[in-house]
C-alpha cells in the first residue's frame, strides 16, 4: 500500500549505517527508500554524509536510489580518523524545508537531534523518529515525550538488508 503523505526523512547517515553495521547486517538503500515511502509517506529523503574522494560510485547509487545527498566535507585527523559530523546540516535542513513537509521522520540515535524532535514535536510535524539500533541510542531520545514516536530497526533485517546477487551457471546475475 503506498501512503499519500507528504514527509521528509532527515537521514543520519553515519549513525545508520554504523548502527545497523554493529547488528551485523548490511542496510539495502534502495529497499530502504522504498520502505521510508511505503510506511511513512516520505516523498524526499535527505541523507547526510562526508564527503569522500573515491566514493562517487556510491553517492551515485544512492541518488538513484531516491536519496537527495548533503554533503560535508571530511577532515583527516593524523591518527587516519576520518571526521564528517552533519548534525547541524541535518537541523538546518530540516528548518530549511520545514514549510514544506507534513511531518519530518528523523532517522538516527544521537541525542544532538533532541531539540529538534522536541521543537517538531511541539509543532504537530513530528512523524517519527527512527533508531537504527534499540540497544544503544541516546538517553535523551528515551524520554517519555518521544516513545510513541520512536521506530526501532532492529527487527527490519530480513526486509531490508543487503543480500548480494548470485550469478546464475551462465554467469548472469540473478535478480
Amino acid at each position: 500500500m503506498i501512503n499519500k503523505e507528504n514527509n521528509f526523512a532527515f537521514i543520519d547517515s553515519q549513525n545508520l549505517n554504523l548502527s545497523i553495521r554493529e547488528l551485523g547486517w548490511k542496510l539495502d538503500w534502495e529497499k530502504y527508500r522504498i520502505y521510508l515511502r511505503e510506511k511513512y509517506g516520505v516523498t524526499k529523503a535527505f541523507l547526510f554524509l562526508g564527503f569522500v574522494s573515491g566514493n562517487n560510485d556510491l553517492y551515485t547509487a544512492l541518488q538513484q536510489a531516491g536519496f537527495v545527498c548533503i554533503f560535508k566535507p571530511t577532515l583527516m585527523y593524523r591518527d587516519g580518523t576520518l571526521k564528517g559530523n552533519c548534525d547541524a546540516e541535518l537541523v538546518l535542513q530540516a528548518m530549511i524545508e520545514y514549510p514544506n513537509y507534513g511531518k519530518a521522520v528523523i532517522v538516527s540515535g544521537d541525542g544532538d537531534f533532541y531539540c529538534l524532535a522536541q521543537y517538531l514535536l511541539e509543532k504537530g510535524k513530528l512523524k517519527n523518529i527512527m533508531i537504527p539500533n534499540r540497544f544503544k541510542f541516546s538517553a535523551l531520545l528515551k524520554w517519555d515525550i518521544f516513545r510513541p514516536y520512536l521506530r526501532h530497526m532492529n527487527d527490519l533485517e530480513i526486509k531490508l538488508s543487503y543480500k548480494k546477487k548470485e550469478p546464475h551457471k551462465d554467469e548472469t546475475l540473478k535478480g
